[in-house]
């Protein structure tokens, strides 16, 4: 087991690498007290050997990995990458590119919606990894013996399987589809995050344009104090006290202190006043800049069972070719299908189209039918 608490160390395993066709990539972090997820540990896969990195090492500096990130010649190979990469894009500003997602082709290959990284090592690498490390605290120092062997088995099987997805997908000719879906992966704008837009992953329905300006104010204004202090949004202002604020527009401090969970001193507080000013400015908004909600689906009438047939045929088409379903199409997909045949949907363009899309349009059409073969769904031309 290597861990890595100086420079030099880290200097010389990148050095050894710098011509290495790829490297396996896996991190540590805790974000339970924090916005911004609290790098702890590094770990890196070299063909020939595994390290994990010390970040929180007053003898570390991160400079000669993140210039190993940016070296274009090296497939930086991730498993579920998206924490992990927001992490890096934090540090530096930047997207380690190249860089291939073992899940993203995992999910081609026949793995299904969301492959583990456990069920790849044991189906691919014959490894069997032991989890019961991964909830531990990684901020503590020292690091025991099995956190590390812990940490470092999530990049040393990772090498066996990218090379064997990597091989699977090219041999497939699938390699394209991969490539289309890490374009969201390697996107900056993935992981920029936009305060004026935070309020749309609030679960309950803001059905009335006000009520959505005084929610998008609020949760702006959340996400920004929550990016200052660097704590999660739930420290500056719990979702529920948002949501009461928001339906129920506090115009005093008196008003504010009634909100369920605030105190007199919070409403007294800057933060209040910041809070009060923020729902006072939309009285001032013009109405045509209130936000618009998100448009409600209906469906016409009678086009339920259409979709179902076409969830059907999703099954049937994601079996027979070992794709993922969720990665052919969604249920809105299916939806916009149904009702449209020159629907705008994901799955009615490009190798989705090939694949799934244009065998929905023909089983629209009542050209193909669904049957049943020995336990199994088939496609069949109708009166073949």
């Amino acid at each position: 087991m290597t861990l890595l608490t100086k420079t030099e160390e880290l200097t010389a395993f990148c050095v050894a690498n710098a011509a290495a066709d790829f490297i396996t990539i896996d991190t540590e972090f805790m974000r339970e007290r924090t916005y911004w997820p609290k790098l702890c540990l590094v770990q890196l896969g070299g063909p020939q050997d595994v390290v994990a990195v010390d970040p929180l090492s007053k003898d570390m500096d991160l400079k000669p990995l993140f210039e190993l990130l940016a070296n274009t010649k090296i497939i930086k190979v991730f498993h579920a990458a998206r924490q992990d990469v927001e992490i890096f894009v934090n540090l530096t500003g930047q997207v380690p590119q190249p860089m291939f997602d073992t899940q993203v082709a995992a999910m081609v290959c026949g793995f299904g919606d969301a492959a583990s990284y456990e069920t790849l090592a044991d189906r691919l690498a014959g490894a069997k990894i032991d989890k019961s490390s991964r909830f531990t605290d990684w901020s503590n120092r020292p690091l025991s013996e099995r956190q590390i062997e812990y940490a470092l088995g999530d990049v040393s099987h990772l090498r066996t399987v990218y090379v064997k997805l990597r091989d699977q997908v090219i041999k497939s000719g699938r390699a394209e589809w991969v490539q289309e879906e890490m374009a969201v992966l390697t996107n900056p704008a993935t992981y920029q995050i936009n305060p004026q837009e935070v309020w749309r992953r609030f679960k309950w329905r803001a059905d009335k344009p006000r009520l959505r300006a005084v929610l998008r104010e609020l949760a702006a204004w959340r996400e920004i104090e929550a990016q200052r202090l660097n704590v999660p949004r739930g420290r500056v202002l719990r979702d529920e006290a948002l949501a009461e604020i928001a339906n129920h527009p506090p115009e005093t401090i008196h008003d504010l202190a009634r909100v369920r969970g605030l105190s007199t001193g919070f409403a007294e507080s800057r933060q209040g006043a910041e809070i009060l000013a923020a729902v006072a400015r939309i009285k001032t908004l013009p109405p045509e800049q209130y936000p618009a909600g998100d448009k409600r689906r209906v469906l016409p009438s009678g086009l339920g069972p259409v979709v179902d047939l076409l969830k059907i045929l999703l099954k049937q088409v994601s079996e027979e070719h070992g794709v993922a379903s969720k990665l052919i199409a969604n249920v809105d997909d299916l939806e916009d299908i149904a009702a449209d045949d020159n629907a705008e949907a994901p799955a009615m363009r490009g190798w989705r189209r090939e694949l799934f899309g244009n065998t929905a349009l023909a089983l629209k059409r009542g050209e193909l039918a669904l049957s049943v073969d020995h336990r199994k769904v088939v496609v069949r031309p109708v009166g073949g």
